[in-house]
């Protein structure tokens, strides 16, 4: 059980725990996903090789991560893939994913909300970031630059739960919107399920990843139906994954109950 310090009281799933400092930002008309200039393509594998150690760093000093992987992503070398993970780290959700799917590239469908976080929101997009369009005239340059990625064999890491709830341990639901990306590109899904575990001499828990799959979509269902089975797939990979947590580090409860018990 948490501390009552570290319980969170939420009214839906749609709540915000973290906000970045510019929560509104909005992508500029002429926002491009895909940057190809010579600087582009020099400054990416740079940029993306320095966020690996730092990853490496975080992983192992902060979070005291273990990957446990029932896949090795070399044998996909030669195709691109969607991975779906549940989002409970502000930092870790974005450098993670590159050690759990390495060798394999990765690209994270990002709200634009962090590429407003001061000096780190410049650089999220040379090192992966792939920000939701902020207006409806840029889905097709956005969706371009998705199967684009896929088609260079890469990972698009994708949080359908959408909003990040630290260190939750409970999937919450999430809707077939972003299956339509592993659906349409013809691509393999897996899914990146992040657990928590009790240190020895530390409050804060141990971060366990699980990285499972693939999972296909159904070619003789209707595209609809297609995303709603990938997605049953994915979530109950994920829920039979979260009982490895075995801490409550921050506990989520409805808002009812607080106020059934006087609270606000």
């Amino acid at each position: 059980m948490a501390d009552t310090n570290r319980v969170r009281y939420y009214r839906t799933f749609q709540d915000d725990f973290v906000e970045s400092s510019d929560q509104d930002f909005t992508l500029p008309e002429d926002y491009v996903w895909v940057r190809e200039s010579k600087r582009a393509r020099f400054a990416r594998p740079v940029l993306y090789a320095i966020a690996y150690l730092f990853a490496l760093v975080y992983g192992k000093f902060v979070l005291h991560l273990k990957i446990v992987r029932t896949v090795d992503m070399r044998d996909y070398r030669n195709t691109g893939a969607v991975v779906y993970g549940n989002h409970t780290q502000p930092i870790g959700d974005v450098f993670v994913p590159g050690l759990v799917c390495a060798p394999k590239r990765c690209y994270t469908i990002a709200s634009p909300a962090n590429l407003g976080i001061p000096v780190i929101g410049a650089l999220l997009p040379w090192i992966g970031a792939l920000p939701i369009p902020s207006d409806f005239k840029q889905m097709k340059n956005f969706l371009g630059a998705v199967r684009q990625r896929l088609q260079e064999n890469n990972c698009i890491i994708v949080y359908p739960e959408q909003h990040v709830w630290p260190y939750c341990t409970q999937i919450r639901p999430y809707p077939t919107t972003s299956f339509d990306y592993a659906v349409k590109n013809k691509v393999p899904a897996f899914c990146m399920t992040t657990t928590y575990q009790r240190r020895r001499f530390s409050e804060k828990p141990r971060a366990t990843v699980y990285l499972d799959g693939p999972f296909y979509a159904d070619a003789s269902l209707s595209p609809q139906a297609q995303k709603e089975a990938l997605r049953d797939q994915v979530y109950a990979c994920m829920q039979k994954r979260s009982e490895e947590n075995t801490y409550q580090y921050v506990e989520y409860r409805p808002v009812q109950e607080a106020e059934e018990h006087g609270g606000k």
